[in-house]
């Protein structure tokens, strides 16, 4: 049985690695000359269960309007995306319910949980080495009221398996000395099974794996069409010819709503970009070692080998990955105001701007799922969290495809249910 999967990120990457070790052939098709070099190359970092709530929640819809034109909201609809994105949106505002927000974050958690498991599986069976640390996440707080709707907001993902600590003041400090110099800090919530590493160094280094088990990886190579006839797809069309296969994986991310629309498959995918900024770290040598989200200043703080990553922002601007300097402005700026030091690693030189477009569904969950077309399956929309749920998602996809018993239910990941 032949497979192609269609994209090299994290995602598709870790679907050949169970396809290839249940006995497939396997071909990857990326346009890019090598795996994690668009959504999975330089995200926020961490494999976090704590951010599962999609961004389709009780009150978003306003908030997005009040943000319109603000460089610095967290999260900023460009005007000129609005007329392309109507009916995603009215989808989005649809899932803003107290109860589709309820049921859309322990989809997420499942997915999540799960991911962290078999992530730690390929970690085990591979060693690939990839800035990896295991000691956990800290979300920081210094408005009582905000501390006590994550503690809530935790409560209740608890009941789905997440795992989490209240923190008091001396808590945090002794968890993390680096957030001694916060002196308006009054607590925080400790999440103990959160990880952290290098999306892209982890990805390359399964790609490999993958090539040591008979996978075959075509590498700038662009994906043009897909040959659709008698119910199936037969091929799928390249810029360097065409490549046939008994069954197809489509994990495009952010661009599988694309392709799929000229073989009639509407995927409600949008793409939101994203921004990271890294900086080396050595200029700050009682920089963190935990990693620390602060919710109200919208960032996250990570610490990566001897690097420094710092993320915290969301952009409709259609398919557009330039780094906005103004917005990495704004996000360094959060930093710098709980984390002075942080200014002497910010050198121009030695910072390295990047953004990428997250594929995000109405519902805030990823789509995996045999499409219509029943040897074609999709495996994309995983938002914000493509690195958290990357490892899970391709291991019940390459089941899917297998024809063999998923390690989760699936309820809540279909095409119909975006």
């Amino acid at each position: 049985m032949k497979t192609i999967v269609l994209g090299a990120g994290v995602v598709g990457t870790a679907t050949a690695y169970f396809l290839a070790k249940a006995g497939h052939e396997v071909e990857v098709i990326e346009r890019r000359q090598a795996a994690a070099m668009e959504t999975s190359f330089g995200n926020g970092g961490v494999i976090h269960a704590s951010e599962v709530e999609p961004w389709s929640q009780p009150g978003m819809p306003s908030r997005i309007l009040k943000w319109l034109g603000k460089e610095d909201a967290p999260l900023l609809l460009r005007y000129g995306a609005i007329p392309h994105m109507w009916r995603w949106g009215l989808k989005f505002m649809a899932n803003c319910t107290p109860e589709r927000f309820r049921a859309n974050a322990l989809t997420n958690l499942k997915i999540a949980l799960h991911s962290l498991k078999i992530l730690q599986q390929i970690r085990a069976e591979t060693g690939i080495e990839y800035d990896v640390r295991t000691s956990g996440l800290m979300k920081v707080f210094t408005d009582p009221a905000a501390l006590a709707a994550c503690a809530k907001s935790a409560e209740f993902l608890a009941t789905g398996g997440l795992v989490f600590e209240l923190l008091d003041r001396d808590a945090c400090v002794k968890r993390e000395p680096a957030l001694t110099a916060n002196t308006a800090l009054i607590g925080g919530v400790y999440f103990p099974r959160e990880e952290v590493g290098d999306c892209h160094k982890f990805t390359s280094g399964l790609a490999r794996r993958c090539a040591e088990l008979g996978v075959k990886f075509h590498f700038g190579t662009t994906i043009l069409a897909l040959e659709h006839g008698g119910g199936r797809i037969a091929a799928v069309q390249t810029g360097n010819g065409t490549v046939r296969a008994d069954n197809f994986v489509a994990a495009l991310a952010s661009y599988t709503p694309l392709l799929l629309k000229g073989v009639g498959i509407k995927v409600p995918i949008y793409p939101v970009k994203g921004v990271t900024i890294t900086v080396p770290g050595d200029a700050w040598p009682g920089r963190p070692q935990l990693p620390i989200a602060d919710d109200a200043r919208i960032f996250g703080l990570v610490p990566l080998g001897d690097r420094l990553r710092v993320s915290g922002s969301a952009e409709v601007a259609r398919y557009d990955t330039t780094p906005s300097p103004a917005r990495c402005q704004a996000i360094c700026n959060n930093v710098i105001s709980v984390f002075p030091e942080f200014a002497k690693c910010l050198d121009p030189k030695t910072a390295k701007y990047w953004a990428g477009v997250r594929p995000v569904t109405p519902t805030g969950t990823p789509i995996l799922d045999r499409s219509p077309i029943p040897n074609l399956f999709i495996a994309a929309g995983h938002g914000h969290l493509g690195w958290t749920m990357g490892c899970g998602s391709g291991q019940v996809v390459a089941a899917m495809v297998a024809g063999q018993q998923t390690d989760i239910d699936m309820g809540g990941f279909a095409l119909r249910d975006h």
